[in-house]
C-alpha cells in the first residue's frame, strides 16, 4: 500500500539532508575560495616554525635555500646580527621576489607585487634658483642605492627624495649628482656649496679613533640597513663561527671602503695584525683577486657583492659564508661645520618618520628589493 505520510516525511529528510549538503558546500566554496585568494597573493608574514632556520625558510617559500640573506635583511631588526637568532613564533615579513611566496597573510595581490615599470632619471639642468633651497648631494655607480640609470636613481635616491617631499620644505630642495665621490666630502659638504650628501655608512664612532666621517660628519636616523657579508671562493670555504676562525687570513676590501667594522666589537683584527686587507679597486675587482687566488675572502656589502658576482660571471665560483660581519646603516650626512645642520637633519628625520607611517617606505622598499633579487 503506497503510504503518503511516510513518504511526506522522507522527502522532508531528504530536504533536511540537501539542505546539510548544499552548507557543507557552500563552507567548502568559501574555504576554496579564501584558500585561492590568499594562493594568489604574494610576499606576507611568515611565523617561524618548530626545525626553522633562515636557509630551511627560503628554500620552502623561494624554492632557493641561498635566499636566506633576503630574509635576514628583510628582518634585521627584529632578527639582530645573527641568522641563526630566529625564534619559534617569531613573525618575518617576506618580500615578493618572481611571484614567490604566496599564499601567506599579508600578502599583496599578485598584480600589486608586481615591480612598478623601471623610470631612469631624467636630470634637468639646474639654474641659480637652487641657491635659496636645500640642496642635496649624491653620486651615480652605487648600484643598487643610488645610480641615474636606476628606476627612481636608485633605491636610496627614491627614499631620500620620498622623505624630502614628506617633510615639505618652505623653501623648496633639490638633489644634485656629482659621481665623483672623492668631492662630496670636500670640497662640497665642508664648505657648503652643497647642504647635505647621502648615502654613507657610518662607522663605529664610539670605538674607532681618527676617523674622518666620526670626527666632521653628523648622520641623520638609518635611510635603510644591509648586511655586510663575506664571499668566499667555493672551492676554499671559510668557516665563520668566531673570531679565531678568521685569524691569519686576507680580506679584499675596495678602495676607500671604510674598514672601521674590522677593529670594532673588541675585535681588534686589523689593530693587532690578526688579518690581512687586501685593497681592490672596486667591488668586482675584489671578487676577481678572490677567484684568482690573492684573497680568502671579499667583504662587501650583500647587494654590491651580488652584483659584482653576477657583472663579472662567477656565480658558481663565489659562496656566502652565513654569518655577516656587520650590519651597515646607511644615512644621509651633514658636515659638522654647516651653519644649519641640525634643522637639515630634523628635516630628513621628519620625513622619514612621514614615510615609515603613511606606508611609503614600505611600498618604496617592497618595490625596489623586488627588482634587485629579481636581478641576480
Amino acid at each position: 500500500m503506497y503510504n503518503d505520510t511516510a513518504c511526506f516525511k522522507y522527502q522532508i529528510l531528504q530536504g533536511e539532508e540537501m539542505n546539510k549538503i548544499f552548507a557543507v558546500m557552500a563552507l567548502g566554496v568559501s574555504v576554496f575560495s579564501a584558500q585561492s585568494a590568499m594562493a594568489e597573493t604574494c610576499g606576507g608574514t611568515y611565523t617561524v616554525q618548530s626545525g626553522d632556520s633562515l636557509s630551511v625558510i627560503a628554500d620552502k617559500l623561494y624554492k632557493d635555500a641561498g635566499k636566506w640573506s633576503v630574509i635576514h635583511n628583510r628582518n634585521i631588526t627584529a632578527i639582530g646580527p645573527k641568522p641563526n637568532a630566529i625564534q619559534v613564533g617569531m613573525k618575518l615579513n617576506l618580500t615578493c621576489i618572481d611571484g614567490l611566496p604566496v599564499g601567506l597573510e599579508g600578502g599583496r595581490s599578485l598584480a600589486e607585487a608586481v615591480p612598478t615599470e623601471a623610470e631612469p632619471m631624467e636630470i634637468e639642468a639646474g639654474t641659480a634658483a637652487v641657491r635659496h633651497k636645500i640642496n642635496l648631494l649624491t653620486g651615480g655607480n652605487y648600484r643598487p642605492f643610488t645610480d641615474q640609470s636606476l628606476h627612481n636613481g636608485g633605491f636610496l635616491h627614491d627614499l631620500v627624495n620620498a622623505s624630502m617631499e614628506a617633510s615639505a620644505p618652505e623653501q623648496g630642495y633639490a638633489i644634485h649628482w656629482v659621481d665623483d665621490w672623492s668631492a662630496h666630502f670636500d670640497p662640497l659638504l665642508s664648505n657648503a656649496l652643497l647642504d647635505a650628501g647621502f648615502p654613507w655608512f657610518k662607522p663605529y664612532c664610539d670605538e674607532v679613533t681618527n676617523n674622518y666621517r666620526c670626527d666632521n660628519l653628523l648622520f641623520s636616523e638609518p635611510l635603510f640597513e644591509a648586511l655586510r657579508l663575506l664571499f668566499v671562493d667555493a672551492s676554499n670555504p671559510l668557516t665563520f663561527e668566531n673570531d679565531e676562525d678568521l685569524y691569519n687570513k686576507r680580506f679584499c676590501v675596495p678602495k676607500e671602503y671604510d674598514t672601521s667594522l674590522f677593529d670594532a666589537q673588541g675585535r681588534n683584527w686589523l689593530r693587532d695584525g690578526k688579518i690581512t686587507v687586501v685593497e681592490g679597486l672596486s667591488p668586482a675587482d675584489c671578487i676577481r683577486i678572490l677567484v684568482d687566488g690573492g684573497a680568502d675572502g671579499a667583504v662587501l656589502n650583500e647587494f654590491i657583492g651580488r652584483a659584482a658576482i653576477k657583472e663579472i660571471g662567477v656565480t658558481d665560483r663565489v659562496q656566502i659564508v652565513p654569518q655577516p660581519l656587520s650590519i651597515d646603516a646607511l644615512h644621509l650626512v651633514v658636515h659638522k661645520s654647516h651653519p644649519e645642520a641640525d634643522q637639515i637633519l630634523g628635516l630628513i628625520n621628519d620625513g622619514l618618520h612621514k614615510i615609515h607611517d603613511d606606508g611609503t617606505y614600505q611600498a618604496i622598499v617592497e618595490d625596489h628589493l623586488a627588482r634587485i633579487w629579481a636581478g641576480f
